[in-house]
C-alpha cells in the first residue's frame, strides 16, 4: 500500500500513521471522540493526486478520511483504524479573486484569515468567522461552519457557488459555478456542503464574497431577568431590521471564563457580570448610519429591561468578540468535559436553555450556556467527569433541543461525536433517505465510514 500512496503523491509526501511527527494530526478538537490510528497519512499536491489516493485506498479495500486544519468539533476528521488519513494543507493555494463577479476560486486547503485578507485587498470580505480564522475553507465547507457572523450572512453554504470534488470511485465532478442563481437539475453544490468527508472530498471551492463594512458599534446589555428577557430582546431587534452582524448570548459563567481567558476587564459593576448578557455589533457602509441604529438599539435594549446598556469602546468591543469567538478554549482551560452545539428555534432558545439545566441538575452535571441568539445556535460547556453520567446528559440535552423543534447540530457538524445521537433521535424516514444517498455515492464505504450518519 505504501508503493500506491508514494506513486500517488510522491515518497516524501507519505507517513505510517504510526510515525510519533502525525501522532497531532489523528483527531480534530473534540472532547470526547479519541484519536484514530491511520495506517496512512499523505499530502497530495492536486486533483490528481487525490483521485490517485482514492482509487489506490479503494482497491485496497481502506478507507479515506480528509483532514483540513483540525479545528472541528465533531470529530469528523479523526481517521478509522488502518485508514488513509488524506490531509490537505499542501492544496492551499487562492486561485483567483474576480472583484467584477465578487468570488473567490480557493483549494480547500487555504485558512479562513489567508482567504479574508487577500478579499480585503479589493475592499470585500468572506464572512464566515467559525471561531477560529485558522480553519481551512474545505473543512469549513465540510461542516457547514457558522460562527458569530452568520446572523447576518448565514452559514457556509450561503456562500459556496460552485465545488470541484472527488467521489469514492475516483469520479471528477463540477458543481454550480459564478453564478448568481441556478436551477439545472439536483443541486449537488448545497448536497457535498456539511456531507463532512462521506460523499465526495472536495478540491476547489467557488466563494462568493461581500463588500467590507468598515463601520462598526458594539453594546453590551446585561439582562437581570434571565434568558426569557434576552430571547425577548433578540426577536425585537432582528424585527426591527437593524440588522446585527453580531448578536450573541452569554451566561454569567460564560461571560467571566471569556474575559479571563482574554485578562479582558470591562469594567462592568460587580452585581452585573454574573447577569445573563446580550453582545450586538452594529456594521454599515456609513459611520453616521451605524450611529443612528445605535442609538436606536440602546433605547430598545433599555425598554426591553436591559439593567444598563454599555456602548463599548472600539478596543474593548474588538476584544470582547474576539474572546467570544474563542469561548471553547476557555471553557476547555477550565476544565469541561463536553462542548455542545446544537441549534433550535430563536423564540425557543431560553425554553431551551432552562431543559438543558434541568438536564444538567438531573445528572450532577453543571451545564453552562452561549450562542449566537440571531439564529438560535446554542454551545454549551457540560462539566461531568463520569462517563455514564455525562452520556445521559448529553443524550439528554439533545432529546431537549430535538422537542422544541431543534437539530443535534447548527454548524460544528454531526462527525462522530454526535453520530449516535443523532441515529437515535433524528426522523427515521430522513435518515433512510441520507442513507441511501450515501450508498450511491460510495456503495463500498471508502469515504470515512466512521462518521455522520451511519
Amino acid at each position: 500500500m505504501f508503493q500506491a500512496l508514494a506513486d500517488a503523491v510522491g515518497a516524501e509526501h507519505v507517513i505510517a500513521g504510526d510515525d510519533p511527527s502525525v501522532a497531532d494530526l489523528c483527531a480534530d478538537e473534540a472532547l470526547g471522540v479519541p484519536a484514530g490510528k491511520p495506517a496512512y497519512v499523505v499530502w497530495p499536491a492536486d486533483r490528481e493526486e487525490v483521485v490517485a489516493v482514492v482509487n489506490a485506498a479503494r482497491a485496497a479495500g481502506i478507507s479515506v478520511t480528509a483532514r483540513g486544519a483540525g479545528t472541528g468539533l465533531s470529530g469528523a476528521a479523526t481517521p478509522d483504524d488502518g485508514a488513509v488519513l488524506l490531509s490537505f494543507a499542501r492544496m492551499d493555494r487562492i486561485l483567483e479573486i474576480d472583484p467584477v463577479d465578487a468570488v473567490a476560486v480557493v483549494q480547500p486547503g487555504v485558512a479562513l484569515d489567508v482567504l479574508d485578507a487577500a478579499a480585503g485587498e479589493h475592499g470585500l470580505t468572506y464572512p464566515v468567522h467559525p471561531g477560529e480564522q485558522s480553519a481551512s475553507l474545505g473543512g469549513t465547507v465540510a461542516t457547514n461552519a457558522g460562527g458569530m457572523r452568520a446572523v447576518r450572512y448565514g452559514v457556509t453554504r450561503a456562500h459556496v457557488l460552485g465545488l470541484e470534488a472527488v467521489l469514492a470511485d475516483g469520479t471528477v465532478v463540477r458543481t454550480g459555478g459564478r453564478l448568481a442563481k441556478i436551477s439545472s437539475g439536483y443541486d449537488l453544490t448545497q448536497l457535498l456542503i456539511g456531507s463532512e468527508g462521506t460523499l465526495a472530498l472536495v478540491t476547489e471551492v467557488i466563494v462568493r464574497l461581500h463588500p467590507h463594512l468598515p463601520a462598526r458599534r458594539t453594546v453590551l446589555a446585561p439582562f437581570t431577568g434571565g434568558a426569557d428577557a434576552v430571547t425577548a430582546a433578540v426577536g425585537r431587534i432582528v424585527g426591527a431590521g437593524l440588522a446585527p452582524s453580531v448578536c450573541e448570548y452569554l451566561d454569567g459563567p460564560t461571560m467571566r471564563a471569556v474575559c479571563a481567558a482574554a485578562d479582558l476587564t470591562l469594567g462592568l459593576p460587580e452585581d452585573l457580570v454574573d447577569a445573563d448578557h446580550l453582545l450586538v455589533e452594529l456594521a454599515g457602509r456609513r459611520v453616521e448610519r451605524v450611529d443612528e441604529d445605535a442609538e436606536e438599539l440602546a433605547d430598545t435594549l433599555s425598554a426591553l429591561g436591559a439593567a444598563e446598556v454599555f456602548d463599548l469602546p472600539a478596543g474593548s468591543a474588538r476584544r470582547l468578540v474576539e474572546a467570544r469567538e474563542k469561548a471553547f478554549w476557555a471553557v476547555k482551560a477550565a476544565g469541561a468535559d463536553e462542548i455542545v452545539d446544537l441549534v433550535v428555534p430563536r423564540s425557543a432558545m431560553a425554553a431551551f436553555l432552562g431543559r438543558a439545566r434541568a438536564v444538567g441538575d438531573a445528572h450532577g452535571s453543571r451545564v453552562l450556556g452561549c450562542g449566537h441568539a440571531g439564529d438560535g445556535n446554542v454551545h454549551l460547556a457540560v462539566f461531568q467527569p463520569d462517563p455514564e453520567q455525562l452520556a445521559a446528559t448529553l443524550h439528554g440535552v439533545f432529546a431537549a433541543g430535538i422537542a422544541l423543534g431543534g437539530a443535534v447540530s447548527g454548524e460544528h457538524g454531526v462527525g462522530r461525536a454526535k453520530a449516535h445521537h443523532l441515529a437515535e433521535l433524528g426522523d427515521p424516514g430522513a435518515l433512510d433517505v441520507l442513507r441511501r444517498v450515501r450508498a450511491a455515492l460510495d456503495p463500498e464505504g471508502t469515504l470515512n465510514p466512521g462518521c455522520s450518519v451511519r
